[in-house]
């Protein structure tokens, strides 16, 4: 008996070790694969100038990539600004005020919000989102454009990013012991203190990992940012700029114009800069977190 349940336990972690290396090599060879489509284009044009370049003439063969990645980041920044409060607030109250019948209520709700096809989402923005700026939000501060703008991209997509960021948050939240709380209450401590200098800070691990998954959602998010963004080729200088997010720029060419020497290699390009993009931020949250896990256990 004892002699099956060691066979067992090694098959199960000669499987569990297998299981991790295949998905570390989807990753390098999802690398590798952007990097040798996208050998053509570089072996014109060095990494630098492709990235810190602004002309887009596929017809001329000027590729320059800086109007979509700054783009992107200007999407998704905004996107996280205003998800990242609004989500806090709300797990904290979910996971600390709300009694069961607001659970049962709210809960659901987030899981439907989830669940709805980002191109809802982008009509939606259309339909509402688009007019609201180009009517009321554009003339207030003496702009005058069409709506689909950077800020149209970035509320649509912080709504999006929502509910992922929830589920995490409301799960970190659960995981804090409830001795900490009582211990901190029975000092004296408000409900408001205990959650802010007891909860949040034996927690805050777990809300960076719940933002840093909500902008890794974020970066690759296409089809609704697509819709209401602009899609002009220009680097954005505010909010109500239009932009041209690197997604939407593969999601719209990808398919067309492949005639064009090189256009097919700079579209692998941009994907391969948008991998860069979420791994170095992933590492940098990753090395982050280590350090505020090694700040809350001292």
């Amino acid at each position: 008996m004892l002699l099956s349940r060691v066979i067992k336990d090694k098959i199960a972690g000669k499987m569990m070790l297998t299981v991790s290396i295949a998905l570390a090599l989807i990753l390098l060879l999802l690398i590798t694969g952007l990097i040798i489509k996208s050998y053509p284009i570089l072996k014109e044009n060095s990494f630098w100038s492709l990235i810190s370049s602004s002309e887009w003439h596929p017809l001329q063969g000027k590729f320059g990539m800086l109007p979509f990645i700054m783009g992107t980041l200007w999407v998704t920044g905004l996107a996280i600004i205003i998800a990242v409060p609004t989500c806090l607030l709300a797990s904290i109250y979910l996971s600390e005020y709300a009694k069961g019948k607001i659970l049962g209520f709210v809960n659901p709700l987030i899981d439907i919000l989830a669940g709805i096809p980002s191109v809802v989402f982008g009509l939606w923005g259309v339909i509402f989102i688009v007019p609201l700026i180009r009517d009321y939000v554009a003339p207030f501060f003496g702009v005058s454009n069409s709506g689909y703008s950077i800020l149209a991209g970035g509320f649509i997509l912080s709504i999006m990013i929502v509910p992922v960021i929830i589920h995490v948050l409301n799960e970190v939240f659960k995981a804090v012991p409830l001795e900490l709380r009582e211990a901190s209450l029975s000092l004296g401590a408000t409900k408001w203190q205990t959650i802010k200098l007891v909860v949040l800070r034996k927690a805050m691990p777990g809300v960076i990992a719940a933002i840093v998954l909500g902008l890794s959602r974020a970066f690759g998010e296409t089809m609704a940012v697509l819709m209401v963004v602009g899609n002009v080729v220009k680097i954005p200088h505010s909010v109500l700029d239009p932009g041209y997010p690197l997604p939407a720029l593969i999601a719209n060419n990808y398919g067309e114009m492949l005639s064009i020497p090189s256009y097919d290699s700079a579209l692998m390009f941009s994907a391969l800069i948008l991998l860069i993009i979420v791994v170095l931020f992933n590492i940098f949250s990753r090395l982050a977190l280590v350090r505020i896990e090694r700040m809350v256990g001292g």
